[in-house]
């Protein structure tokens, strides 16, 4: 079975990164909250790809919203590096990387972002076992949207007419995908870093080492 996780991120540039905590904190501070969330991210993702799992093939692929860069933290790990077509819709994006992912011959794909501090490696591990009985997994956000997305098959309609970064969009995702007769398993609800005060909550949340 190929299984494949699709990584969303931004590269840690000054006034690029998390303008929301920036608005509160400053550019510097924000950048430096990015950084934090892409190695807690990076440290999952290890975590799950090595995992071993009987008769599954992973595959992680990072796809850069400005530039790929060829020596960073993501290097070095056996993961490719691919860049985010060059849309402003962030559907057109996901979709763009999906069909790229699933024309590779990838059998499950999900994709996740990287501004969640309470993703784990059993909500990665969780969403692909959930793809062996649903056509689509999804991992609701607190914030009325989802950290998480997969499926076995391309479904265009899960980008058609969103309200993305909006309340709604959850609603909306399930209620196409019940048109639209396909089956969803739902993860565990966690929470993104959105602003300063997310950060602060999240954190405080975390086990002290």
């Amino acid at each position: 079975m190929n299984c494949t996780l699709i990584v969303f991120v931004k590269n840690p540039v000054r006034g690029k990164v998390k303008t929301r905590v920036a608005a509160t904190v400053g550019d510097e501070k924000a950048v430096a909250v990015y950084i934090e969330l892409l190695k807690h991210t990076k440290k999952v993702i290890q975590e799950w790809f090595l995992t071993h799992q009987e008769g599954q093939k992973k595959k992680v692929v990072i796809y850069y919203g400005d530039f790929v860069n060829p020596e960073d933290m993501w290097s070095g790990l056996g993961f490719l590096k691919k860049m985010q077509p060059n849309v402003p819709d962030l559907g057109a994006r996901m979709k763009a990387a999906f069909k790229e992912e699933l024309n590779e011959e990838a059998e499950r794909v999900v994709i996740v972002g990287s501004d969640c501090l309470a993703l784990r490696a059993h909500h990665l591990l969780h969403a692909f076992a959930e793809l062996q009985r649903h056509d689509i997994v999804i991992g609701p956000a607190d914030d009325g949207g989802y950290y998480l997305l997969g499926m076995r098959q391309m479904y265009a309609f899960l980008f058609q007419n969103k309200s993305w970064s909006q309340s709604s969009l959850l609603v909306e995702t399930l209620a196409d995908a019940q048109a639209n007769l396909t089956t969803v398993g739902l993860g565990e609800t966690l929470s993104d870093i959105d602003t300063w005060e997310d950060y602060l909550r999240e954190s405080a949340r975390l086990p002290s080492s």
